[in-house]
């Protein structure tokens, strides 16, 4: 069965790249009117290509990612249909010793992470209420499970936090009708950051992380998209606070 977003109005943040794209395409292909935003200006020129809406927002701005969720709803007529909150990652930090952790990097990586999830919620649920209706998605992480691969601790703070952010609004909001859930990827080579992750653990790390999938192998960005998709659906109609792991059997 194919799904079919013809007429509903899709909001992506963290677009430009990687998972945040093959969201964008897929939700393109199915009908969407999609907008995305991200900071890499360069890499949403290839995403207005493809008919993406596109907005350069820096999410960390605590006032900028309300003002794009509102240029969406006046570009739309209406309200969001779907939010996917899919901007994270590490912030190009590396691991380091709790000891040597700054509170600037700390602070940084949970803005990304939830800050920014946190205001783009709070900046589409009005009109979602009005409408009677809305999705929004998560795109967490294992390290919203488990300690975290990356081995940053803000990293997998922030994601435990926005896990627990999602499953609140999701009671919060549900008798608005309006459903939350979260996507948690395993490890996906998506972009640079991932690729120098992956290219640090090591042909032996790599192979042991491999064999510890179920599936024996690694997932794909549009693996990821897929099941960002499925739970903005009406397939997903009572399918309400839950987290959907994505990782091929760990």
């Amino acid at each position: 069965m194919k799904l079919d977003f013809t007429g509903k109005t899709v909001a992506v943040s963290g677009a430009a790249i990687g998972i945040g794209k093959a969201i964008c395409g897929l939700f393109q292909a199915a009908g969407a009117q999609v907008h995305g935003c991200d900071i890499q200006e360069d890499a949403l020129h290839e995403l207005a290509r493809m008919g993406v809406n596109t907005q350069v927002v820096d999410l960390t701005d605590r006032q900028a990612g309300g003002a794009w969720i509102h240029s969406v709803e006046a570009a739309s007529g209406g309200a969001v249909d779907i939010l996917v909150c899919n901007a994270g990652g590490v912030a190009g930090q590396s691991p380091k010793p709790l000891e040597e952790v700054e509170d600037a990097d700390f602070d940084r990586i949970m803005e990304i992470n939830l800050g920014a999830a946190f205001r783009l919620c709070r900046a589409a649920v009005p009109a979602m209420k009005h409408a009677g209706h809305g999705a929004i998605v998560t795109t967490t992480s294992g390290a919203a499970l488990q300690a975290s691969l990356t081995g940053i601790q803000a990293y997998c703070s922030a994601k435990h936090a926005l896990l627990g952010l999602t499953r609140q609004l999701a009671h919060e909001l549900g008798p608005h009708g309006i459903r939350v859930n979260s996507v948690a990827p395993g490890f996906i080579r998506s972009n640079a950051a991932t690729e120098r992750q992956w290219d640090a653990y090591g042909p032996e790390k790599q192979r042991q992380l491999v064999q510890g999938i179920a599936l024996q192998r690694l997932g794909t960005v549009e693996e990821i998209a897929k099941a960002v998709l499925f739970l903005a659906s009406d397939m997903a109609s009572f399918v309400n606070g839950q987290v959907l792991s994505v990782d091929g059997g760990r």
